[in-house]
């Protein structure tokens, strides 16, 4: 909670650290050696970690030991905490979670429990035969170690991962170590070879057994081959191993771990999660493995499934964190070119809104100065939502203001639609409502498809102007015809996207026209701001508190007499 005083609590904890990940791509790990660990922007909060970022809160979050595990809350931070790229207050953390801050090129943190790889070996080793407890064997344990502790550390990725291959290397006592990582349509690729003595192998030409990878694969289990010549699996007679002659072979799938789960054996398969990559290691020598080398390489691999994984997280964190960036410009930009305020004019007041129910929307309305004292407005709703509909409704603003000085309704309508389907790869339409209105009250105007603004006349709330037409970008034959209706003064039309009438209550009940209509008719004598309000707050109140599915737009135009001045509205979008 923010401002709260935090008390050092002294309990022992579990082993646990955070690797931190800055926004230049280096690394360290710091320990969690108290609770509540407190982390935030600068020392004055009392806090562990700090982190330079001028974005993050100065009192951002705490992770508390609570049951036997870790609890990461949010203790304030503007953007929201996020664990793996879900928002969260509080979350129990399993290892390799990632936490993120809301911000793009920002810290990363990524939760570590200390390994369960190393105590299950540890318990296999009571199990391990004399010859197992060798120096041979002990030299093997303690490459284990070594290669465990540089893999937790802040070493780079390339480098954890080529130290890993080289440690399978040395335990295998193999010609050569390839990671191969899984590429776009399947396929695998080789990412980084090594040779004995840790040296780099190029890339270029390797030809790994696909026979072995393939069988691997298909039993999801690793391959660890003695002597090809005196094997009973298939793959002795391969056209690759013949070519190199090969003798010994270790193929291993690498797996990313299901979160949700713990407590289970590292050798469950039912833990097992997207292949990340394949290590394989060969040798044109056969070769003998002792039952604790089988475990070391086992455990090696479970730590380099680790490394990628948590590398995969990054990835589509910080991919996440760019999309998340771009949409939101996209946002900024669709609400900059609605107009924000209205101009005044003597003979209507002018009101509107507009609400995505996602960052971007497909509702669209305008207000155009036609000269001549002639002002259209229109308001329209793009089939489907999201990122397509916000295109489609800037094409249509294009077009539309491109076009609409000095044209007939139906001819601007017609050329529109026809702008529309001659783009029909596209695959999306739209209905409006367009309206010229002039002092007189003359009110010339085109239902394309969309539902029938409510026109507010003497108390009584009506729905008088059907759809006549097809929506825009459906039908390229389509035709559109105006049709004209005198205004009186004090009428006001309400014009509304479908995100209003279509607003759901948690037991799915529709709000409804008539339900508008209702509300409109006691809103006679507000003005257009209070009108707005008052649909606005009913409808919030019906959906109590219900996630909404579509876009919600309001425009509201009020009529006033041909000479009476009144003060326009200065709401917008």
């Amino acid at each position: 909670m923010l401002g709260q005083t935090t008390t050092f609590q002294s309990q022992d904890i579990a082993e646990a650290a955070l690797e931190i990940v800055a926004p230049d791509g280096t690394r360290k790990t710091v320990r969690i050696a108290r609770t509540p660990f407190l982390i935030g922007r600068g020392s004055e909060a009392g806090n562990d970690l700090q982190l330079v970022d001028q974005r993050i809160s100065r009192q951002c979050a705490a992770l508390v030991y609570v049951s036997g595990g870790f609890q990461l809350q949010d203790r304030g931070q503007r953007r929201g905490l996020f664990v793996n790229g879900e928002k969260v207050d509080q979350h129990t953390l399993t290892d390799g979670d990632v936490i993120t801050f809301g911000l793009a090129d920002s810290y990363e943190l990524i939760f570590h429990m200390s390994s369960d790889a190393l105590p299950e070996l540890l318990d296999q080793m009571e199990h391990i035969t004399a010859s197992d407890s060798s120096a041979s064997g002990l030299a093997k344990l303690s490459q284990l170690l070594e290669a465990i502790a540089k893999l937790h550390s802040h070493m780079p990725l390339d480098s954890a991962l080529s130290y890993m291959v080289d440690e399978a290397v040395k335990v295998t006592d193999a010609d050569r170590g390839l990671l191969l990582v899984s590429a776009p349509g399947g396929a695998m690729r080789v990412r980084l070879a090594r040779q004995s003595g840790g040296r780099p192998l190029p890339i270029e030409g390797l030809e790994p057994t696909q026979t072995a990878i393939r069988f691997a694969l298909a039993q999801k289990r690793g391959i660890i081959t003695e002597d090809l010549a005196q094997t009973d699996l298939d793959l002795k007679a391969a056209k690759s191993i013949i070519a190199q002659r090969l003798r010994s072979l270790v193929v291993i799938p690498l797996y990313a771990m299901v979160r949700s789960q713990t407590g289970a054996s590292l050798s469950d398969s039912s833990l097992r999660g997207e292949l990340l990559g394949i290590l394989y290691l060969d040798s044109t020598r056969p070769s003998g493995f002792s039952q604790l080398e089988r475990q070391v390489l086992d455990t090696l691999a479970m730590e380099a499934a680790g490394v990628l994984d948590n590398a995969r997280l990054l990835e589509r964190e910080r991919e996440r964190q760019r999309l998340e960036q771009e949409i939101g410009i996209a946002r900024e930009i669709q609400q900059a070119l609605l107009p924000r305020e209205f101009r005044d004019c003597p003979y209507m007041n002018v009101t509107a809104i507009n609400q995505s129910c996602l960052e971007v929307g497909g509702d669209y309305f305008d207000v155009i100065d036609l000269g001549n004292e002639r002002t259209a407005f229109l308001i329209a709703d793009v089939s489907g939502k999201g990122l397509g509909a916000a295109l489609l409704t800037t094409m249509l603003q294009g077009a539309l203001s491109g076009t609409a000085i000095g044209e007939k309704p139906g001819t601007l309508l017609s050329h529109v639609n026809k702008f529309l389907c001659s783009h029909s790869q596209i695959e999306r339409y739209a209905t409006l409502f367009f309206g010229i209105l002039e002092p007189g009250g003359k009110l010339e105007y085109i239902n394309a498809g969309h539902p029938s603004p409510v026109l507010l006349r003497g108390g009584r709330a009506e729905a008088p102007f059907d759809a006549d037409s097809f929506p825009v970008g459906l039908i390229e034959e389509g035709e559109y015809k105006s049709s004209i209706v005198q205004l009186e003064p004090g009428d006001t039309l309400v014009l509304f996207s479908d995100g209003i009438t279509e607003a759901m209550d948690p037991e799915e009940n529709l709000f409804g026209t008539a339900r508008l209509k209702e509300t409109l008719e006691r809103r006679t004598f507000e003005t257009v701001d209070e009108v707005q309000s008052s649909v606005l707050q009913a409808v919030s109140e019906f959906a109590r508190g219900a996630r909404q599915a579509d876009d919600l737009t309001l425009l509201i135009v009020r009529y006033l007499a041909a000479k009476q001045a009144a003060p326009a509205s200065a709401s917008g979008a």
